[in-house]
């Protein structure tokens, strides 16, 4: 059943269409993979879902009372710690950030068993903190994340970590949209793939229908038979 919806979405910005015609839906216990090259309309489809956008036609449709969590690139960059865990400093003492901030990264990191030792927060890997910020929203309530190029900037074993808890993250029930460039991140831990090109869809294939070779050669503007 799916908890979020494009159906027949265009997105029109000064004239120029950022997206044509797009169909989509995401799904409890689904990871949907969003692939394209820069300009491909990634980034529109992200303002779509988050609500910064009303789509010129179609519909975008959320299940009553899903709750989204969005990690954007451009906070991912700058630091994903404090973006991504602003919610749980709200309403507690300042003299309790530090702690609250620790327990949580803690016991996040636990569950993925990743050692903390001893270690200051702010010491934190760009791969751990993208976990944490991944795992904060799925502790607060979060039903669907919507990730945008969370392993751009990660190293190997970074990134690992990341596309690790984004798995964990589906196993508990929880869709994921996970934004990138890169099919060699999101084919290994992908259950359906969304092409992107210049606004309009490729195609919207599940893992069955499409292999990681041909999916790196449509992401290079080949043509395939499937």
């Amino acid at each position: 059943m799916a908890v979020l919806s494009l159906h027949n979405v265009s997105l029109r910005f000064g004239g120029a269409a950022l997206l044509d015609d797009v169909t989509l839906h995401v799904e409890r216990d689904n990871r949907l993979c969003v692939l394209g090259v820069n300009g491909a309309g990634k980034s529109s489809l992200l303002k779509l879902f988050s609500g910064e956008y009303a789509p010129d036609n179609g519909t975008v449709a959320r299940e009553r009372g899903v709750r989204i969590g969005v990690l954007r690139q451009e906070a991912a960059g700058e630091d994903p710690a404090a973006d991504a865990l602003a919610v749980i400093l709200r309403g507690i003492p300042h003299d309790d950030h530090e702690a609250r901030v620790e327990l949580l990264a803690r016991r996040l990191l636990g569950e993925l068993r990743v050692s903390w030792q001893g270690r200051a927060f702010a010491t934190l890997s760009g791969g751990e903190r993208q976990t944490v910020a991944i795992a904060r929203a799925a502790h607060f309530g979060a039903r669907v994340l919507i990730l945008d190029e969370p392993t751009a900037a990660l190293g190997v074993k970074q990134t690992e970590m990341v596309l690790r808890y984004i798995a964990v993250a589906r196993d508990r029930g929880l869709g994921v949209v996970f934004i990138t460039h890169n099919p060699h991140h999101a084919y290994p831990i992908g259950d359906r793939f969304l092409l992107l090109q210049r606004g309009r869809s490729l195609g919207n294939f599940t893992k069955a229908e499409i292999s990681q070779s041909q999916l790196t050669e449509m992401m290079a503007g080949g043509e395939i038979t499937l």
